[in-house]
This record gives structure tokens, C-alpha cells and sequence, in this order.
């Protein structure tokens, strides 16, 4: 099966990470994914949420916030100015709960980590391309405290990746583009370390059930795609 854009069923969107991308976060990565693109900023927050102060035992934090520019799609889209959407609590929380996975909250110390995840354009993947880039920003952002010797290098545990993969017309797919997204029978999302871990897999069964024979391709197939990406990270890193 040849898809719309040309690629083969377990091909990748042409992937980069443009690092540094904005002037003041302490980390900013531009993340894209094909069509889609996401700006992922990093702030480094001196203090904690009030929740987590004067704990017996200190550590940090780290949280994320996503949303959707009013042009990211065909059609514009209101701004959330007074609460975010349910779907944009609910990927926010993934980010969060996924780029945790990446950092000793302890050796952090009483510091925050805060993760803003903007969708410039959107053509499906948005928030695995938030993981991704988010992953690559927390990195930049901590580097100058390794460097100054205020953290130890241990402070980064895992490598986080993330990708889409979904079965259109009874064939597995990786990174759904939106069009593909839409057409699924089953839509899942993996996210996964470096190490070949899980830590996350969202799936949904669109029109019918399917096999435990399927999920299982699914796992392999994203896990191959997770595998292409973590490269992609660590040469945006110039890491080796």
C-alpha cells in the first residue's frame, strides 16, 4: 500500500527538530512532523506550585500545557481563553505524565519544569510531536545546570519518543497524517523510552473490535518508528 503522500505503510513523515527556536525560553524546539508543527518552550521555574512546597521529602516538578493556535487547521478555531477544552486537558496531562518519565524529580530539586506545547499546524500527531520535541527541549533547558554543576547529569533518566500508528483500509500505518487519522479503524498512540520501555499506549477501537494479534503489530510497528526517532533527537542534540 502506497498512502496519499507517498510514503510506505511503516515510513515515517519527513521528521526535524529545530533547536533553539525561540530567544528566551531556556529550552525551544520547533518539532516537525510532516505538516504538523509544534513549538515546545521549556521554562525553569525557580519555585514550586504551592501543592508541593515544604514536603518532608523536596523535589521538583514538571508540567505541561498544550493548545491549538485558531490557524493551525483548515478552519479557525476559537482561542480557550477561559478554561482549556477537555481534549486539551486530557493531551496537556500525557505530556506531563510522559516527559516526567525523562527526569529524577529528586535530583531536580525544588524546581519546576514547564513544558508550553503550541500547535502551529496541524495535520495529525500533534501531541506525540509534542513528546517528542518537549523531550528535546527539557534537555536544552537542563543543560546549562549540568554544566554549572547545580545538577547532576543523572537528573535526565530515559530518552522519550512518541509516535501515532492506526489501521486504514485493514493495513497497519505509522504516523498517521489527519487524513489517515479520520479514516481509522483503530487509532493509537505509543509512547515509549529509548530502551524500547512502554510508558504510555493510548488505543481505540474506531469501528470495530479488533484482535490481540492487531495490537500487538501495532506495538512492534511503533516501537520501529520510536526507534527512528530517538536518532532524530539525539543528532538534533549532537549527541551520540
Amino acid at each position: 500500500m502506497t498512502r496519499l503522500d507517498g510514503r510506505f505503510p511503516n515510513h515515517l513523515r519527513p521528521i526535524s527538530f529545530d533547536t533553539h527556536f525561540t530567544a528566551w525560553a531556556e529550552g525551544s524546539v520547533l518539532a516537525k512532523f510532516g505538516n504538523t508543527h509544534v513549538l515546545c518552550n521549556v521554562t525553569v521555574d525557580e519555585s514550586l506550585p504551592p501543592w508541593l512546597r515544604h514536603q518532608s521529602k523536596p523535589h521538583g516538578w514538571l508540567t505541561a500545557e498544550y493548545a491549538m493556535l485558531p490557524r493551525s487547521t483548515h478552519r479557525r478555531s476559537q482561542r480557550e481563553q477561559r478554561w482549556p477544552k477537555g481534549r486539551t486537558q486530557e493531551i496537556s496531562r500525557l505530556i506531563g505524565r510522559s516527559l516526567r518519565m525523562a527526569v529524577d524529580l529528586e535530583a531536580l530539586g525544588e524546581r519546576q519544569l514547564i513544558v508550553d506545547c503550541d500547535v502551529l499546524q496541524a495535520d495529525g500527531g500533534t501531541r506525540t510531536a509534542a513528546i517528542c520535541g518537549g523531550w528535546v527541549a527539557v534537555n536544552l533547558a537542563l543543560r546549562p545546570l549540568i554544566e554549572a554543576g547545580n545538577l547532576p547529569a543523572t537528573v535526565l533518566t530515559h530518552q522519550i519518543a512518541a509516535i501515532s500508528v492506526g489501521i486504514v483500509d485493514g493495513t497497519p500505518l505509522l504516523d498517521l497524517a489527519y487524513g489517515e487519522d479520520v479514516a481509522a479503524a483503530v487509532d493509537f498512540n505509543v509512547v515509549m523510552t529509548a530502551t524500547g520501555e512502554l510508558i504510555e499506549v493510548q488505543g481505540t477501537a474506531e469501528k470495530a473490535p479488533f484482535p490481540r494479534a492487531q495490537l500487538d503489530e501495532l506495538v512492534d510497528l511503533a516501537a520501529a518508528g520510536i526507534g527512528e526517532l530517538v536518532t532524530h533527537q539525539r543528532r538534533a542534540l549532537q549527541i551520540q
